[in-house]
C-alpha cells in the first residue's frame, strides 16, 4: 500500500472532473460536494502546505497559497456551466508565483508572472530593454531546452517606442511571463507527487528570481 498521501490525487481529481463534465450543474455538485471536499479539496490544501515548506527554503519567502475555487464566473460568458473542469493551485511569492494544475487532459507545473498590470508592464519593458533582458532570455532558453513550454506572446508587434528589431523583441511582445512543464500521469507519479513538483520548481526558481524586481 502506498504511503504517499497524494498518490491518488490526480486519478481521483480526473475521475471527479470527468463525471462533472457530463453533469455540470449546481444540483449535481451539491450532491457530490463531500466527494469533492474529501478527494480533491482536502488533499490539495495539504499539498499546498507541504510544498510551501520546500519553497520557503528555496526562495527565502513564506509563500501564500491558494486553491482556486471550482465555481466559474459566468457573468460575461456565453458558457453558463457553473464549474471549472480543473483543479488549480498557486504558491504566491510576489511578484512571482508557482503553479500546479490538474485537468482532464493535462498536468502542468509552472512558474513566473501570469499577468502584468500597467505599472508592472512598464517595469517589465524597462527590465528586458536593459542588461537583465539577456539574462531572462537565457533563462527562458535553458528552461525550454529542458522541456518547458511558453504560451504565445500576447502582442503581434513590438510596442512603441522600442524598435521592431530590438534584440529582446520576443520578450517586449509579452504581457506575462510564465513557463510550464507538462507531464503525463505515469511520469509525474513515478516518484512522489511532491518530489516531482519540487524538482520542477527548482528548475523554475532562477527565472522567478530574475523577475523578482518587477
Amino acid at each position: 500500500m502506498s504511503t504517499d498521501p497524494f498518490a491518488t490525487l490526480i486519478s481521483d481529481s480526473r475521475a471527479f472532473l470527468n463525471t462533472l463534465a457530463d453533469n455540470n450543474s449546481k444540483d449535481w455538485f451539491a450532491g457530490h460536494k463531500t466527494t469533492y471536499e474529501s478527494q480533491l479539496k482536502s488533499p490539495a490544501l495539504a499539498l499546498l502546505d507541504t510544498v510551501s515548506a520546500s519553497l520557503e527554503r528555496q526562495t527565502g519567502q513564506v509563500p501564500s497559497t491558494k486553491l482556486f475555487r471550482p465555481h466559474r464566473d459566468v457573468r460575461f460568458s456565453k458558457d453558463k456551466t457553473p464549474y471549472h473542469l480543473h483543479l488549480h493551485m498557486l504558491w504566491s511569492t510576489p511578484p512571482t508565483g508557482f503553479f500546479f494544475g490538474i485537468g482532464r487532459d493535462y498536468l502542468s507545473v509552472g512558474g513566473g508572472i501570469m499577468g502584468l498590470d500597467k505599472d508592472k508592464l512598464t517595469r517589465w519593458r524597462t527590465l528586458v530593454d536593459g542588461a537583465s533582458g539577456t539574462k531572462i532570455a537565457s533563462a527562458l532558453d535553458d528552461l525550454q531546452a529542458s522541456g518547458a513550454r511558453m504560451d504565445d506572446a500576447e502582442l503581434k508587434r513590438v510596442p512603441a517606442p522600442f524598435d521592431k528589431d530590438h534584440p529582446q523583441a520576443a520578450l517586449l511582445k509579452r504581457k506575462s511571463c510564465t513557463v510550464w512543464f507538462d507531464f503525463d500521469e505515469s511520469e509525474i507519479t513515478k516518484g512522489s507527487l511532491v518530489s516531482q513538483i519540487e524538482t520542477a520548481f527548482q528548475k523554475l526558481q532562477p527565472l522567478n528570481q530574475l523577475l523578482s524586481t518587477l
